[in-house]
């Protein structure tokens, strides 16, 4: 995560479940090598948010060429951006980390879930296993090896990596900023407290934020979680997630 007065940006590291990605650097730091690229691109107010992550997206590749960025499993992440600027929030979201505004009327949710509609068989194999298992593991990467083939393509769904090509592929969209009492920028890591898991709703969670801040937002996800640490009731990847928001009030 990053942020400024006037820009909150999330990005969340795909997992690579394992595999050989062609980069000797990892995701943790392709991450974070993007958030600073992109904060710095950013800081032109004018900026178009897809321009801004193209730009970032370069100046990583460029960073690491003598690694194999045509490797379908490169380091890649989800991107989510929140921008205020002349009265009006600017947002962007590429794959699933979801832009949540708490508007006058109700809640209003910016998420990308190509993914969702990628590989159904695969994914219901993975969620046929506990987690913590063998054949929980062994599903997870036929599943991801699946899936890196259609990464990045017109078939298939759209996330950041190597090629500045994506960022064109994200979801963008403006509300004026009359319009909103406060917005949340975070992880799927987090939003499956309301998506999957069914334990809160969008209301829930911003009084959950207002009451004790994004620390106990995340710290109500792990308690969900650990009720089902082998993901028995909530089938899912992994017993927990990444789990990052933040809180963007005016």
């Amino acid at each position: 995560m990053a942020g400024s007065p006037t820009v909150a940006v999330v990005l969340d590291g795909l997992s690579t479940a394992g595999l050989p990605t062609g980069c000797k650097h990892g995701v943790p730091w392709y991450v974070a090598h993007l958030g600073g690229y992109l904060m710095a691109s950013l800081a032109d107010p004018d900026m178009p948010l897809t321009d801004g992550l193209a730009d970032a997206l370069a100046r990583v590749a460029a960073l690491h060429p003598q690694c194999d960025l045509r490797n379908p499993g490169t380091p890649s992440a989800t991107v989510a951006i929140l921008r205020q600027r002349h009265g009006v929030l600017d947002h962007f979201v590429l794959a699933d980390s979801p832009v949540v505004f708490d508007g006058h009327e109700g809640c209003t949710v910016m998420t990308d879930l190509r993914v969702d509609d990628i590989l159904p068989d695969l994914r219901a194999e993975v969620e046929r296993h506990e987690t913590h298992t063998q054949g929980h593991r062994e599903a997870l990467q036929r599943l991801v090896l699946a899936q890196r083939e259609v990464r990045n393509t017109p078939d298939g769904y759209w996330v950041a990596g190597a090629n500045p090509e994506s960022a064109q592929h994200g979801l963008t969209g403006a509300v004026r900023l009359e319009d909103v009492r406060c917005a949340a920028v975070m992880s799927d890591g987090v939003s499956r407290l309301v998506t999957e898991y069914g334990m809160a709703t969008w209301d829930e969670v911003f009084a959950t934020l207002h009451a004790g801040g994004p620390r106990q937002l995340i710290e109500t996800v792990r308690e969900v979680e650990a009720s089902d640490p082998t993901g028995r009731r909530w089938p899912r990847y992994k017993s927990g997630d990444d789990a990052t928001v933040a809180l963007c009030q005016w």
